[in-house]
């Protein structure tokens, strides 16, 4: 059971931290990252929080992917909750101020991008299977054929104009996280030594069934 909570704290703090960093990136002010200029946009048309559109806009695509074959995880699940609802959380309570500085907003940028990276590193070595985003560019990439890559690129630019156009807040951070975020992920898992193509996702129903017997286990 050791191994089942170790993995479930790994999942769950790196929700959080996940959170923490496009919270981060947000509360910048130079301009959000891709999804979250899509995701803002589309809370401005609807009057509601962004997180809550990130919530939504999450559970739509799992759905998506789902009815695509693509496997869906117990952490895919989580993904789609969690991260909206630690977002509004922390927005609603203040800690993180708009910054009108914009030296402050690149540094806090480039904060929130590693932040971000570090929680990848947590809530990708939980084994609980990929985000529902993710899980949209693996999918058009098998039944496109095109790169990983290009398919990634195109949903960015896709939904940064389309955020755009609903009013969601685009500025040259928005480029600078694009370009960013790669490199913050590289670095950061050099220096943990991690390696995400070794990880082996569960789908949800082997995570159901592993739980299942750890507990009848300890029953017996």
């Amino acid at each position: 059971m050791k191994t089942i909570f170790k993995r479930l704290f790994y999942l769950f703090f790196g929700l959080m931290l996940y959170a923490l960093g496009i919270v981060l990136t947000m509360q910048a002010n130079i301009g959000y990252s891709p999804w979250e200029v899509f995701h803002a946009g589309l809370a401005k048309i609807l009057k509601t929080q962004i997180g809550t559109m990130t919530t939504f806009v999450g559970l739509i695509i799992g759905i998506i992917t789902l009815l695509f074959g693509e496997k869906i995880g117990f952490g895919s699940i989580v993904n789609m909750i969690c991260i909206g609802l630690f977002m509004n959380l922390l927005l609603a309570s203040q800690i993180f101020v708009e910054l009108s500085n914009p030296f402050y907003g690149i540094l806090q940028l480039i904060v929130g991008l590693f932040v971000i990276s570090f929680a990848s590193y947590f809530y990708i070595s939980s084994g609980y299977g990929a985000g529902p985003r993710d899980s949209l560019m693996v999918l058009l990439a098998r039944k496109s054929r095109f790169s990983v890559g290009s398919i990634r690129a195109a949903m960015e630019i896709t939904v940064t104009v389309i955020g755009a156009l609903l009013g969601g807040f685009l500025g040259w951070g928005t480029l600078l996280s694009a370009i960013l975020i790669g490199f913050c992920v590289q670095i950061t898992f050099k220096l943990l030594r991690f390696d995400p193509r070794l990880v082996e996702h569960e789908d949800l129903f082997t995570t159901l069934k592993l739980l299942k017997a750890k507990v009848q286990k300890r029953e017996v």
